[in-house]
């Protein structure tokens, strides 16, 4: 027969056999979980946009943005987020500010320099409904997507894909396709567009009937590639404008006003202090073959938060106190030279004064 003491230390460690098997099963299902998610980026990760007047300038170049925080986002295919079918090159840098006026953003990803169209999206909720998964959610099948059916699924894309366009150069909005009212560009195939669905995706100002609005393209945008001559200015004649497959990073820069006049839901409309909603796609050759339309790479299988920071943020504050203690330093000295040129005055003065003679009361 067991005495007392040894039937309680059997029983205790039962109970702790039994408790730890019971939390090891629930760790496993929290993986399993957390695998399922996985794909989604953590609610800390977002792009906040500071305040950051006159900084940069929109040439491709990643210089001026050294000093602006960024995500580095994995980049994943679109269709398939399985980590190892990642993009090679590795992860992708997002960074954006604002200046009160305008918003940019620099995009930053290594890759081989490869003239066969590397290619960037940046996609921006608008309508209330529209979900990142499907380009909007629209469930309309082409050909039935109409502003009414699709009503509430608009989502708003920027597109650029580099094909023949000149490294630092600008492209997107022009007067040429700006004149026709539409979102197109001609030149650097930097459009505008919105959607409702992956098969229903208008350039701005077209629509399911043709022509609707005089719309127009309100991006402007640049790319680079580490691997070019720094400070070389191309034109056309120049292409191919590097050697082919040298290793380095592209850079993609893009502006466009916080507010445009667009009365459509074609464009997503920035408030300062209040956030949007943005999702980022890469699309880049592999094995030597020209990419498709739903061959991308994503940085997350949902969106991302941006926003735009009130004037009152750090980077404002800084400059704020920084200039307060400027004007004081500034006002300190002035009154401290001041004071220094009164007393040599005062100083000059008394050993100037002839002295006065002491006359005894007595004599008086």
């Amino acid at each position: 027969m067991l005495r007392p003491l040894p039937l309680l230390l059997l029983l205790l460690l039962a109970v702790l056999f039994l408790s730890s098997t019971i939390r090891l099963g629930g760790a496993h299902e929290h993986d399993e979980e957390e695998d399922e998610s996985s794909c989604e980026q953590s609610p800390d990760v977002r792009v906040d946009a500071e305040f950051r007047p006159g900084i940069v300038t929109v040439d491709g170049r990643a210089e001026d943005w050294a000093d602006v925080a960024g995500p580095q986002l994995a980049l994943l295919p679109a269709l398939d987020f399985d980590e190892d079918k990642a993009y090679g090159g590795g992860p992708m840098t997002v960074k954006a500010l604002h200046d009160g006026r305008n918003i940019f953003f620099m995009l930053q990803v290594e890759g081989d320099d490869d003239y066969k169209c590397p290619s960037v999206a940046l996609m921006f909720q608008v309508g209330e409904n529209a979900t990142y998964q499907n380009m909007g959610g629209c469930s309309n099948l082409p050909g039935t997507c109409t502003e009414k059916s699709c009503r509430g699924h608009e989502v708003d894309i920027m597109h650029f894909s580099i094909g023949n366009a000149i490294p630092g150069r600008l492209y997107g909005g022009n007067v040429v396709d700006n004149r026709k009212g539409n979102g197109n560009d001609s030149f650097g195939h930097l459009v505008d567009v919105y959607a409702w669905n992956p098969h229903c995706r208008y350039l701005d100002g077209i629509g399911p009937s043709g022509h609707i609005s005089n719309a127009q393209n309100d991006w402007k945008g640049a790319w680079w590639h580490s691997s070019l001559i720094s400070g070389s200015s191309f034109i056309e004649e120049d292409s191919p404008f590097g050697k082919r497959g040298q290793k380095g990073t592209y850079s993609f820069e893009f502006s466009r006003p916080l507010r445009t006049m667009d009365r459509l839901q074609q464009d997503v409309q920035f408030t300062i202090g209040q956030s949007s909603k943005v999702a980022v796609a890469f699309w880049y050759p592999t094995d030597g073959n020209p990419w498709s339309k739903s061959q991308h790479y994503s940085a997350s299988c949902n969106w991302l938060t941006l926003e735009p920071a009130s004037v009152s943020g750090p980077s404002v504050s800084r400059v704020s106190s920084s200039g307060s203690w400027d004007a004081v330093t500034a006002f300190a000295l002035l009154l401290s030279v001041v004071s220094f040129c009164l007393t040599v005055f005062i100083g000059y003065w008394v050993s100037k004064t002839k002295a006065v003679p002491f006359t005894p009361i007595d004599h008086l």
